[in-house]
């Protein structure tokens, strides 16, 4: 099985897969006329055979050397695979065919730009080639050069509009730029073409997701295992899917056998490391993030989410710890300023907790979570009305930001506003009936108004929900 190392599915999963490379006219020699069951390492103990024995014509050394590459690129031995292939290549520089199998040991390698030449050279001795078009498409976007993979794909299916690769392949860059509907008609269309592409369930899916169409997409995530139930992208994605809609259990069974599958690759042990936390379960969530983070130790996001996990427990340094280092690794990651300023205020740092929350603000001017924030640091110091201020374009720009609501309720309950405390509490309180804090400041103002029936029903209510 192929294994799969990135932490991004698009970038974990190759759209336009590799079939075997292609086999050689058959001989009576096993290095050429080797069946779907001869081993790899026959082949290459025959090919190595015929390489080394005198006398041979440089068109048989050519196609051993192809054949063994072959062997090597299917036991996933790439620099073998390729030094094969380069032989056979120099020994007869019109195997495009086998230029085309270097660039695939080259894109699994990830040596995107000696791929993107060789399919370049493909092309030029055979303009009319459609696969390579698209193959050369899906390494340009593999390569993040989406404008450049648009174009092949588009090429693709003008050379051969049966090409249900290259439909996919646009449908992965729609993606890439944000555009799910057209993305999810393109997908489609590759798999009204082939059936059997599992690749494009998994895009698709991925697609359905991004819209919050977490039905479809495990529909479409199903059907791709169905096809393979060995396929890890599609596993992992229907965890995913199952996660946010909160079926958790079916969540982490679906990762846990990605896990089992492929134990190296960091991204399901960070999607289990989300769900466990979405259900409380904060230790097993910072041993997943731990192990995401050891696989990929450059994975800001896996620090960022361990950091979170580590506030949840009320661990704020190491919380910070992990916050910082997903700043050194991204340092325009305004999120993480947010958390970290969040978590210095619970340490009463509150110079540095200003600091972070004001960078958050400059790194993205419409974070509501941090103007939210630095209104309670603003709050705590008795600056109501630049606690106001930000809490006041919290709401605008979030007006769900139930948090920011309460937040500003209290400030109006320290100036005396008990008419707006009221109002800003009740909103609080319907965006999230279970604010124990909203509840409280509504029934500070009901009593400073003299309203004593409504404060004990709120005093009685929040502690019904702290108990």
């Amino acid at each position: 099985m192929r294994r799969f190392t990135g932490k991004n599915l698009l970038l974990a999963l190759l759209l336009l897969a590799s079939p075997a490379p292609a086999q050689q006219p058959p001989s009576e020699n096993p290095c050429t006329d080797s069946g779907r069951t001869t081993s790899a390492d026959a082949i290459i103990a025959a090919c190595t055979a015929v390489i080394q024995s005198p006398q041979q014509t440089s068109k048989t050394l050519a196609t051993a050397f192809a054949v063994r590459g072959n062997a090597h690129y299917g036991k996933e031995e790439h620099d073998r695979a390729i030094a094969d292939f380069s032989e056979a290549i120099r020994l007869d520089s019109g195997l495009v065919l086998v230029r085309a199998n270097r660039a695939l040991a080259y894109r699994a390698k990830g040596d995107l730009e000696r791929a993107i030449a060789d399919w370049t050279e493909v092309i030029r001795l055979n303009p009319r080639l459609s696969r390579a078009f698209s193959e050369r498409g899906d390494t340009y976007r593999l390569n993040k050069d989406h404008d450049r993979a648009f174009a092949d794909f588009t090429e693709a299916i003008r050379l051969d509009p049966g090409n249900a690769r290259a439909y996919g392949g646009r449908g992965a860059i729609y993606s890439a730029r944000g555009d799910f509907a057209q993305a999810i008609a393109e997908l489609t269309e590759a798999i009204r073409l082939d059936p059997r592409l599992i690749q494009a369930f998994v895009l698709r899916g991925a697609a359905y997701s991004q819209i919050n169409d977490y039905d479809r997409a495990i529909a479409d995530d199903t059907q791709a295992v169905r096809l393979d139930p060995t396929f890890a992208p599609a596993l992992l994605d229907r965890g995913a899917a199952y996660s946010a809609k909160g079926e958790h259990d079916r969540a982490i069974a679906d990762l846990t056998e990605v896990i089992r599958l492929n134990p190296k690759w960091a991204a399901p042990f960070y999607n289990r490391g989300l769900t466990y936390r979405r259900k409380g379960e904060l230790d097993r969530a910072i041993a997943d993030y731990s192990e995401a983070v050891r696989l990929e130790p450059k994975w800001a996001l896996a620090f960022y989410n361990r950091g979170n996990a580590f506030q949840d427990k009320g661990e704020y340094q190491r919380a910070i710890a992990d916050f910082t280092e997903a700043i050194r690794l991204e340092p325009k990651y305004a999120s993480a300023f947010t958390n970290r300023g969040a978590a210095y205020g619970k340490t009463g740092d509150i110079t540095r907790a200003f600091a972070d929350l004001s960078e958050a603000i400059r790194l993205d001017p419409k974070n509501a979570p941090a103007l939210s924030s630095r209104g309670v640091l603003y709050g705590t110091k008795g600056d109501f009305d630049r606690a106001i201020r930000d809490f006041d374009e919290a709401t605008r720009l979030d007006p769900k930001h139930a948090a920011a609501f309460g937040n500003r309720a209290f400030a109006y309950f320290w100036k005396k506003d008990y008419d707006r405390t009221i109002a800003d509490a009740t909103e609080a309180i319907r965006l999230n009936p279970a604010y124990a804090l909203a509840f409280e400041y509504r029934a500070r103002a009901y009593r400073a108004k003299g309203d004593v029936d409504r404060a004990v029903a709120d005093e009685e209510m929040a502690k019904r929900l702290k108990r």
